[in-house]
Order: structure tokens, then sequence, then C-alpha cells
């Protein structure tokens, strides 16, 4: 199954990519914040003086944040637009690394984490709406990957030139300094950013309060495609988040012995990975629809097989060519969540689009905020039993596994019944 044109779709064009450059810029910076905390989990540990437990609670509540606030986010973006939300995202994640940076005890370091987390909630849900806005929606696949690719590189940052900064500076300073990034790319926004082509501008929303609110999030949630891609991202997406988030680099170090520098340098392996592979999965499914579920199921599939492999390892740690092996599908992770949004996209119209990818973003975000609370409690429990604790990642892809399953033949063929309803609009447009 192949994307169709849509009449009145918009144009694309260098117009398109400035746009757009400008509010992905906002969630690369977000990214970078969000991910910041992966390189400096130990040190966290011993500024703070928490067990797993606490330090996992950081990530957890920035998490819980950001997932609760992905319909109302959704909702939003249907409501004020991108450069509203975008704006006010740039606000709070800043001051939200600025508060880290200078927070003397664990609960005002906790405080600005939550604000963080609720500033990065609003920028990923906008971008893809600014591209659906700028971008015919044939592109809407691969204009999604190169999100999460740019997401990424934000991810990239963190863990080759925040970590060094933290070193070399100081915490304060590195944070600090970060900070700088959020106002650059403020500017930016509140100069620069449209919500969407001259004369394109979509019907307004009328003020129905409540109402409206629970109709637009019931009816997207009766689309078996808005389910079924918020089990996809559930199912995908975890793995990697927490490996990059938190509990990858004292894995690595703690469990498998290695250096912090190498470590450091297999979690760049899991960025360059993913970077690689969402320009490949972004290809291919804007060509080929149908291999949307492969694609996800395979890599559900080879990233269990893999930690199987790791955590069950018979010596004392797992060979350098395993844990390279681990982090190169690690990347995977992020492109095949992505996957989900092209499920719910097409089972959506436009005036849902938000609300929508609300919903299917939350289920990554669930997910790994779930398995993030898991490894802390169950190192605190088995004094740093890492196979143990990570073993967890096996129950939730089981759950997600079994729900896309379920639900993936009803989602089919209901977009096939939309396919072919866009093809006759399409034939009967006047030209």
């Amino acid at each position: 199954m192949s994307a169709v044109a849509i009449p009145g779709d918009p144009p694309g064009g260098r117009r398109a990519l400035a746009v757009w450059g400008v509010g992905v810029s906002v969630y690369f910076v977000a990214v970078i914040f969000r991910t910041s905390l992966g390189v400096a989990g130990l040190d966290a540990a011993d500024r703070f003086h928490v067990n797993a437990s606490a330090l996992s609670t950081f990530s957890i509540l920035q998490l819980l944040v950001y997932a609760g606030m992905q319909i109302p986010v959704g909702l939003l973006v249907d409501r004020l637009g991108t450069k509203k939300v975008l704006a006010l995202g740039a606000v709070l994640f800043t001051a939200g690394q600025l508060g880290f940076a200078f927070s003397p005890s664990y609960g005002t370091a906790l405080a600005s984490r939550a604000l963080l987390g609720c500033g990065d909630a609003l920028t990923f849900i906008s971008v893809l709406r600014l591209g659906s806005r700028w971008f015919p929606a044939r592109r809407g696949p691969l204009v999604a990957q190169f999100a999460g690719l740019v997401g990424m590189a934000g991810n990239l940052v963190s863990t080759l030139v925040l970590a060094r900064l933290l070193h070399g500076i100081g915490w304060t300073a590195a944070f600090a300094g970060s900070a700088a990034a959020g106002a650059v790319v403020l500017v930016l926004v509140l100069l620069f950013l449209k919500d969407h082509p001259e004369g394109q501008e979509p019907e307004p929303l009328p003020h129905q309060g409540a109402a409206y609110v629970r109709r637009q999030i019931a009816a997207s949630w009766r689309e078996p495609g808005t389910r079924l891609g918020l089990w996809v991202h559930f199912t995908t997406q975890f793995p990697a988040m927490v490996f990059l988030l938190l509990w990858g680099l004292p894995f690595l170090v703690e469990a498998q012995g290695l250096s912090r520098a190498v470590a450091g340098e297999l979690l760049t392996l899991v960025v360059l990975s993913n970077m690689v592979v969402g320009l490949v999965y972004g290809q291919i499914v804007a060509r080929h629809h149908g291999a949307r579920l492969p694609l996800a199921l395979g890599t559900v599939g080879t990233t269990a097989a893999l930690w199987a492999a790791t955590l069950a390892y018979p010596g004392p740690h797992a060979p350098m060519w395993l844990l390279i092996v681990l982090c190169t599908v690690l990347g995977a992770c992020g492109p095949a969540s992505m996957i989900g949004f092209d499920f719910a996209r097409p089972a959506n119209p436009p005036e849902r689009q938000g609300t929508a990818s609300g919903i299917t973003n939350m289920g990554g975000f669930v997910a790994s905020m779930t398995t993030l609370l898991a490894i802390g409690v169950l190192l605190d429990a088995t004094g740093d039993d890492y196979s143990l604790a990570f073993s967890v990642v096996f129950v939730l892809q089981a759950v997600g596994v079994s729900q896309i399953l379920r639900l993936r033949g009803r989602a089919q063929r209901r977009e096939r019944e939309r396919l072919v309803a866009s093809r006759v609009e399409t034939v009967h447009v006047p030209v």
C-alpha cells in the first residue's frame, strides 16, 4: 500500500523546509535537555546522595509529566497552533534546565526536571503538526523520521559535548551554559516560525468547552489505527529510551566493567545507529506502507534476542562484540517507534491530528517510565543485580506485542477503507 496525494496538500519546498527547520530546532534542544541526565546519572547520585530508586525518580517524574501531557498538548496544538505551543515549551524547558543547574537539594532538582519535562512535552507533537501543515501527506513518514533523527542528534550532543563539559567545567556551569540554547531557539520561533503556508489556513475550531475535548479524545481513541499506533510506540521505543536516558551508563560501567569513556562511546553508537536506521526506515515506509508492521515487530524481536543474549551470557561480562551489536540494534528502537505515528496519522482527519499524535506518543513514554521505575526498584532489592532488573524489558515487550497482534487486522481494514475513499475523492476533484 503506497501513499496517495490528497487534494489541497501543502506544496512543500524550500520555504517549508526553512519553517520546519525552526520548529525542529526546538525539539533538538529539548532532547539535549531531556537526555542530559543520561550522562550525569552517576554524578547526580553523588551530588544529591541518593540510591538507585531515588535516581530513577528523576527520569520517572520527567517522563510522567511528559506522558501525562501528551493528550492535552495534542488538543492545544489543534486549538492554538504550533508557534504558541513551541514558544511556551522553549520557555519551560529552559527554565527547568537552569533550575537543575542551580538546585541545592534533591527536592528542587526533582521540581526542575518536572518543569523540563513539561516543556519537552510541548515540542514533538508540535513538530509533527508543523510537518503535516507544510509538507504533502505522502512525505509524512519521511518528515516524521527526520524529526526523530534531529532528536537523536540532540542526544548525540548531550552524549559527546555535555558529558565533556560536565567533567571539565563542573555541574552548574555545564547545565546553566547549555540552557542558553533554549533562549536561542525561543527567539527563532518568535521571529520566523509560521503555523501554515499562506492561503492554507485551517478552518477555525469552535470553542465548545469540555464536551468538545471529550469528543476529540473519544473519536481519536475509537480509531483502531490510533490504538495500534500507541502500542507500536509503546513496544518499540522504551528499551533504547531507558538505556540512553538513565540506566545505560551504570549498566555498562557497573555491570559490564567498562570505563566511562568506553561506555560513552557505546551510548554514542546507539545514537548514530538511530540516525542511520531512521533514514532507512523513513524511506521504506514512505514507499511501502505494508512494511510498517514487519519493521516494527522485527525490531522488537531482534532487540529482545540481543538483550537475552547479553543478560544470559555465562561469563562475568558480555564480550565487547555482543555489546556493540546490542547498542547497534537499540539504535533501531527510536525509528521503529515513529512507525506508530504512521498508523495514527491516516486514521484521523486533520482536525484531530494533534490529539491522535498525543495519544500515540504516550505509549513509549509510559513504557519507559514503568521500566525506569522497575529497574531502580529491582536494583535496590537485589543488590544491583542488573540481569534480573533488566529482565523487565521482556515483560513489557510481551504485553505490547500481544496488543499489536490484537489490533492490526481492524486497523488495516479501516485504513484500506479510507484509502479507497480518498482515491475516489481524488478522481472527482475538478481541475
